[in-house]
């Protein structure tokens, strides 16, 4: 029995062979990209999915958080033993968004108002890549468990699973995931050992005033003027109450008020819909106090009242140390430490892979497939994944479970 390759050899032939079957995976990816299904309602997705993983022999679990798929796959032990209880998790999103897709290849969204603008469809595929690999080499001494998450676009999945027992059902001793990245060159990929995504917040202010007639506005208390001053004194949230050192963003990006036709009416309130974002709790806690403080005592100065309501949507995805290392030396044995950054600085954006990091040790990472050079980045209309990067993904999801349980 021949030894396996390990290092840079194992890693590098693992994408090499994923690469004999690349057409296979484009054509999956283009067929996905054709049926986008938004969050919890990714049901063909799943059947794909599911069809995909039972054609390699591979134990196939379904329904698991809603419209969760997981795969459990076993590797091979060492001569005259037992298969090793170690466990890895790697995860995949399958959700797309409610957006109109602008572009025309043959491919396009056949269903209108949804578009996989985020990749989904090539991370899901690149999932079933390293399922297909690994599925043939068993090249690994232990289980992994192939994560198809629902819902990661605002609808918190990953949290839906672990409620529905993803890692008492899947235990898993590290859970790794990845998203592409069109700010990076294709075939690079950036990690670090803290932060890589910000916690998502949304909040909602209510205002309440007297409506009135436009022409005599001294007889009303107009929720217009109070908006005003409070979108103004927000702005001031972050550079006056967070640290230079730590970074947050406060962002009010809707309001609703009155009629359009009614332009000598003043309303009686008026809604502001924002969202905030941070690393840390203390910096979150600081933003939410003072947003809410700042909304009543302006309202309270003009005779009105306001009301805020705050919700935490995703926490920060911070990955933890150890498993940020490892996956950083996996990437390298891929690619070349030359096309890995190990310092990627944190997108101020939000992932609910997150919630699986606080129940796991673990790593996310981005991958590199260029297109933002182009003006076309994530929830772009006319944003495509880069085919060309299939088995590079692909080969690092496999390559974790090889390198994390060697045989």
């Amino acid at each position: 029995m021949n030894k396996p390759a390990e290092g840079p050899l194992a890693a590098a032939s693992t994408v090499d062979a994923i690469r004999g079957f690349h057409e296979d995976l484009v054509a999956i990816r283009h067929d996905l990209h054709a049926h986008p299904e938004l969050g919890f309602e990714e049901v063909r997705t799943a059947s794909v999915v599911e069809e995909q993983l039972k054609a390699l022999g591979i134990e196939t679990h379904a329904g698991i958080g809603k419209t969760g798929v997981v795969g459990v796959l076993r590797g091979t032990p060492a001569p005259g033993k037992p298969l090793s209880s170690r466990t890895i998790g790697l995860r995949a999103d399958m959700d797309a968004l409610p957006i109109v897709e602008n572009n025309a290849f043959a491919y396009k969204s056949s269903h209108p108002h949804r578009m996989h603008a985020c990749g989904h469809d090539g991370h899901t595929t690149m999932l079933l890549g390293a399922a297909r690999h690994l599925a043939t080499t068993r090249n690994f001494d232990g289980t992994v468990h192939l994560i198809f998450q629902p819902g990661e676009e605002g609808h918190a999945g990953a949290r839906a699973m672990i409620e529905d027992g993803l890692f008492t059902r899947f235990p898993c001793d590290a859970v790794y995931a990845m998203h592409n990245w069109p700010s990076l060159p294709v075939g690079t990929i950036g990690i670090n050992d803290g932060p890589m995504m910000a916690a998502a917040d949304r909040f909602e202010i209510t205002i309440t005033g007297h409506g009135g007639h436009g022409a005599h506005p001294y007889l009303a208390v107009d929720p217009v003027v109070v908006a005003g001053h409070i979108i103004t004194a927000v702005q001031s949230i972050v550079s006056r109450n967070v640290s230079p050192i730590d970074s947050a963003v406060v962002t009010i990006a809707a309001m609703q008020a009155g009629d359009m036709d009614a332009f000598s009416v003043i309303p009686g309130t008026v809604k502001l819909i924002g969202t905030a974002r941070s690393f840390k709790t203390t910096v979150q806690l600081a933003i939410e106090g003072r947003l809410k403080t700042l909304c009543e005592s302006i309202a309270t100065g003009f005779g009105a009242t306001a009301r805020c309501e705050y919700h935490r949507l995703y926490p920060a995805t911070i990955n933890s140390r150890d498993e940020a290392r490892f996956a950083g030396d996996v990437a390298e044995s891929l690619v070349g430490a030359e096309h890995v950054i190990r310092d990627l600085p944190p997108s101020m954006g939000a992932e609910d892979f997150s919630f699986m990091l606080q129940q796991r040790p673990g790593a996310y990472l981005r991958l590199g497939q260029g297109g933002a050079e182009q003006g076309v980045f994530l929830h772009n209309t006319r944003y495509d994944f880069n085919d060309e990067v299939l088995p590079i993904g692909a080969g690092l999801l496999a390559a974790l479970a090889e390198r994390a349980m060697p045989r």
